[in-house]
């Protein structure tokens, strides 16, 4: 937090990708930490979230890694979790039906405890086999209080196969997700190498897959703070590189 404080960037998101394991006394450190740098802080849960496998195991296992992570960001004052909600398995309709089921769940857990000051940042996925578009993010958000999207720019571009190639095409991306966004937007930014198939590895911003300045030009406008959370393999470098994107 040193760092990041030091380098004048102010977001940081904690990678419980492989589980959270950190004791209450940590939480706390790292709360008030962040909280005397005023760096604003998000969540990222484990990837073996997997609200639509097969296995009533599995699924009940990822409504605890998700819970974990509710917990762990109230503890440290993180607002959002980032969530890879699913695969398609059989159907993109069946899988919707349990990410919504899942979800509806954590948020009566979440009520039981008391814990209203976290989202359930539901991120858009960068394979064509993944289940996570806006579109059905958007489905869960009609029956899921509490649910946004974490807009992963690199995963709409390779996901559509180098969709964003110009300023409309960014444009008509935030024209989806603005409306569906939180009072603070959440986003992953970086650039993305990818197939046919969809997302393969991020990229450093030069790559210009997609180009990141096309978002910061629309992004100028927008009256809400946003918090983006670099994904490149360069990550203070390109955290920079894109907030110096705004003043140009």
């Amino acid at each position: 937090m040193d760092k990041i404080h030091a380098l004048g960037l102010d977001a940081l998101e904690i990678e419980y990708v492989r589980g959270v394991r950190t004791s209450p006394e940590k939480l706390m450190e790292i709360r008030e930490a962040a909280k005397e740098r005023n760096i604003t802080l998000t969540a990222h849960a484990p990837y073996f979230v997997s609200l639509n496998s097969d296995s009533d195991e599995t699924r009940e296992k990822s409504l605890g890694h998700i819970m974990d992570t509710v917990k762990a960001a109230h503890a440290i004052g993180a607002y959002s979790i980032a969530i890879h909600a699913a695969s398609y398995g059989k159907t993109p309709e069946k899988a919707t039906e349990n990410v919504i089921i899942g979800l509806i769940k954590c948020k009566e857990m979440m009520d039981d405890l008391g814990i209203k000051d976290v989202i359930l940042g539901v991120e858009t996925m960068g394979k064509v086999a993944t289940w996570g578009t806006l579109q059905e993010i958007s489905e869960v958000m009609d029956n899921v209080e509490g649910v946004h999207p974490v807009l992963d720019v690199s995963h709409i571009h390779a996901r559509g196969n180098g969709r964003l190639k110009t300023r409309n095409d960014m444009q008509d991306m935030m024209n989806e997700f603005l409306p569906l966004a939180a009072e603070r937007p959440h986003f992953h930014i970086s650039c993305i190498k990818y197939s046919e198939k969809g997302e393969i590895s991020h990229l450093p911003l030069e790559s210009k897959e997609p180009d990141m300045s096309l978002l910061a030009e629309i992004l100028k406008g927008e009256k809400r703070d946003c918090t983006f959370i670099s994904e490149s393999p360069l990550l203070e470098k390109d955290s920079l590189v894109f907030k110096s994107m705004f003043k140009q």
